[in-house]
Order: C-alpha cells, then structure tokens, then sequence
C-alpha cells in the first residue's frame, strides 16, 4: 500500500487501477543488460582464472549467473530503476484535456441541470461524470468535466453562476475521480471488512475529507457550517472529518456511517 500510495503521488502510477505504466522494451532491455553485464563478466573471468575442467566451469556458470540474477540482481535492478523504467510518456502540453471536480447547489427543478450543461458547453467543458445529492435547498450535483487546456477555473465559475448554480466550487483533479461511484464504495468496503482499522482512512478516501486527528478540537462545539462530520468509531468513541468550504451531505453522511457499521461488525464477528 505504501508503494502504491508513493506511485500515485509521484505520478507513475495509473490512479484508477494502482498500477505502474508497463516499462518500454528498450528501457527495460537497457536495464537488464547494465545490471547483468558486470555479474556475468565478473563470474566468466574468476572461473576461467581457476582453469576447472570444462563441464565444471559450465556447471558453475549456468548455477551461479541464474540464482545471481533471478534472486538478486534483476529485483534489485527492477526497485532501484523503478521510476525510470515505468515512467509514462510525455508529450507537448498544449492540447491536453484538463479535468475538473465541480461541486454545485442547483434548484431542484426541471432544466435546472440543462441549463448548466449549457452554459458549460459554451466552453467546450465535456461532463464525464455526475452523482446528485439531495440538501434541503435544493440539489448538490458533483460533475467531473474535461476542458481544452485554456479553460480556467475562473472561467468554469461564471458559467457556472451563469446557469443559476450556487456554491460553487471548482478544483482540478485526475483521473481517479472518474472511478465509478459505486465501485469505488464498495473496494473500500471490501478494504474495511479486511482491515477495519483502515475505517478512518477509508471515510476520508470516501468523502475527500481530511481526517480530523486534534483531541481538544474534537471536544470543542462543531462549526455550524455542515463541513465537519463525525461518526462512530469501535475504538476511541467518535472519528471526525473535515472539509472545509464545502459541507458534507445528508447521503455522504448517511455513507461514512455505514462503513462505520461495516467496521463494527467485522470486529465483533472476529471477536466472537
């Protein structure tokens, strides 16, 4: 996990499925050719040195380079040159699609979606992904929209205004935002059910929240803003979440408790 985690913010990883670009044939050939050269090298002159009859000398060779390189030598090569050899292509910036994460208060009414679908048309914006929550004003829609590369965040915001939208907030994001709703909800399940203690780190994976981790903050009254979050936790009474400018909705709360559930379960399932 560490490794992935690593990866990810590096840059090499693919941020949907956790896994490293694979290595061209010319880097990794490169490689390997510069990590067993030497051993090889080494291990024919030490042996011709010694002057073993024939099939001796064979026998040592083939031995000592394959045990050499399967277990020491190309594993080694492979973590020391990891990011060199997985690095991903790059080409020239411009033209590039940019992504961004839009949080939204709409009128819940019929067009109220359409018309900012509009207004962001306007700009090129192509909406790849949307989930709807449901507030007491109206309708918090989630959007995940690609850009030409000359589109700001500014200029998102006054299409955004323009369509009647309030609240908005518009951060740049990656690919992993693209992952679907349901998926992801359930691979984090699945993360809590085999290690419960992962519950905090699951929630704010969850949410985009940050985990709130000050004891005398915790005991202080809670903003009334709606941007920080507790919920119960198996271990230390309550576990508390934070994000600021962009309060937490009545279903992402009604989500964070379930996994809190979920955790509680598990452990009383193993306890008895």
């Amino acid at each position: 996990m560490e490794q992935l985690r690593t990866a990810l913010i590096g840059g090499t990883a693919c941020e949907v499925c956790g896994r490293l670009p694979h290595p061209r044939r010319l880097r990794l050939t490169v490689a390997k050719l510069l990590a067993i050269f030497p051993v090889e090298f080494a291990l024919h002159a030490v042996v011709l040195a010694l002057h073993p009859p024939y099939v001796v000398a064979v026998t040592v060779l083939v031995i000592a380079t394959t045990a050499l390189v399967i277990w020491v030598i190309e594993p080694s090569t492979m973590r020391l040159l990891r990011s060199w050899l997985h690095a991903p292509r790059t080409g020239p910036a411009s033209g590039i699609d940019a992504l961004w994460r839009i949080r939204v208060t709409l009128a819940d009414r019929t067009g109220a979606l359409e018309r900012l679908t509009h207004h962001l048309a306007d700009l090129d914006a192509n909406i790849l992904g949307l989930h709807v929550h449901p507030v007491d004003d109206g309708v918090r829609d989630e959007l995940v929209v690609s850009t030409p590369d000359t589109i700001d965040p500014q200029s998102l915001l006054e299409a955004i205004e323009a369509a009647g939208g309030r609240d908005a907030h518009v951060w740049p994001t990656t690919t992993l935002a693209l992952v679907d709703g349901q998926t992801k909800a359930l691979s984090l399940s699945a993360r809590v059910v085999g290690d419960p203690s992962e519950l905090p780190h699951a929630v704010a994976e969850l949410l985009g929240a940050q985990l709130v981790t000050d004891r005398v903050a915790l005991a202080g009254p809670l903003p009334a803003d709606g941007t920080v979050l507790k919920i119960p936790s198996p271990w230390t009474g309550l576990f508390a979440f934070t994000r600021p400018g962009e309060p937490f909705t009545p279903a992402e709360s009604a989500r964070a408790h379930r996994l809190a559930q979920l955790a509680e379960l598990t452990l009383v399932s193993r306890r008895g």
